[in-house]
């Protein structure tokens, strides 16, 4: 990757370092019973959180079945809405069969579990508190008296206000990168039938086969597109990292070369895995 690098995805993750922060007078010091305190605090607020996801009852998605929906822009605006401007939304029959199942597994359920509910707050916590003190400047990370009152959303004013201030130089350069590679994207004499389709984000590799051709199958589910084949034809292997499968397509630079395409992509799992190739061609298809 030349702009969306591994680096700058890093980069990305620091631009929030205050979101669901507090300032809390008693985080200048170390102090156990306060962290206790405060842990029990969260793990209230999280068990209450899950349970009510877990009595979430998946019955309400029927009620969407046989509803009227009007153009948003004319009910923005008060005009009047005529019945040819009326959409009635009609479930499929797969979607309907869906929703079923998920009333069965609902009915179905055990009693929710407070005690793995406590236990799973508590790995996150652990986790928190390793993924704190590295996305912290060392400086920074010295004047925080304990790493777990902070991850679990505390800290000093002073602290607060530097972490928004950090978060804000992050943001910049940040987006500086970003507007540097839409410029260099913009500028490729890419087709636009490639151009409007080489987007597989948040798309998962469930199979990559590689030879003289490298040929990806995804799974779409939770991405933004339909396609689900891309096959790279003549290939040249610049870059190919271990564990893509079963990661997730998220980032992607195309340049045109003199014989073809260099496509760079980065994509999320062990290691943040990225492949770097030059082909003849590409073709993106659904089967």
């Amino acid at each position: 990757m030349k702009y969306l690098t591994k680096a700058w995805y890093d980069l990305c993750q620091r631009t929030g370092l205050y979101f669901g922060m507090r300032a809390h007078k008693g985080a200048y010091v170390r102090d156990e019973a306060l962290y206790l305190r405060l842990y029990k605090r969260k793990e209230r607020e999280f068990v209450k959180m899950q349970r009510e996801v877990y009595d979430v009852d998946p019955r309400f998605m029927l009620e969407q079945d046989g509803k009227y929906y009007v153009p948003l822009d004319n009910w923005i605006k008060g005009e009047k809405i005529s019945e040819e401007d009326t959409l009635v939304y009609h479930m499929s029959s797969e979607q309907i069969s869906h929703i079923q199942q998920l009333i069965a597994t609902y009915d179905a359920r055990s009693p929710f579990d407070e005690v793995k509910c406590k236990e799973d707050f508590s790995i996150n916590h652990g986790h928190r508190c390793k993924e704190a003190a590295h996305q912290l400047p060392d400086e920074l990370s010295s004047r925080i008296a304990d790493m777990r009152v902070f991850s679990l959303g505390y800290c000093t004013k002073e602290v607060l206000h530097e972490l928004k201030q950090l978060s804000k130089e992050n943001e910049k350069r940040m987006m500086l990168l970003v507007d540097e590679y839409r410029q260099a994207q913009q500028a490729e004499n890419i087709p636009e039938h490639i151009r409007n389709h080489f987007r597989f984000h948040d798309c998962r590799v469930m199979e990559l086969t590689s030879g003289k051709q490298i040929i990806m199958r995804m799974d779409t589910e939770g991405g933004f597109t339909n396609f689900n084949k891309i096959t790279f034809d003549k290939v040249e292997i610049i870059r190919h990292d271990e564990h893509i499968v079963g990661s997730h397509w998220i980032y992607e630079e195309l340049y045109c070369m003199d014989d073809g395409y260099e496509a760079h992509i980065l994509f999320s799992g062990t290691g943040m895995p990225e492949l770097i190739i030059r082909c003849a061609d590409i073709i993106i298809e659904h089967e």
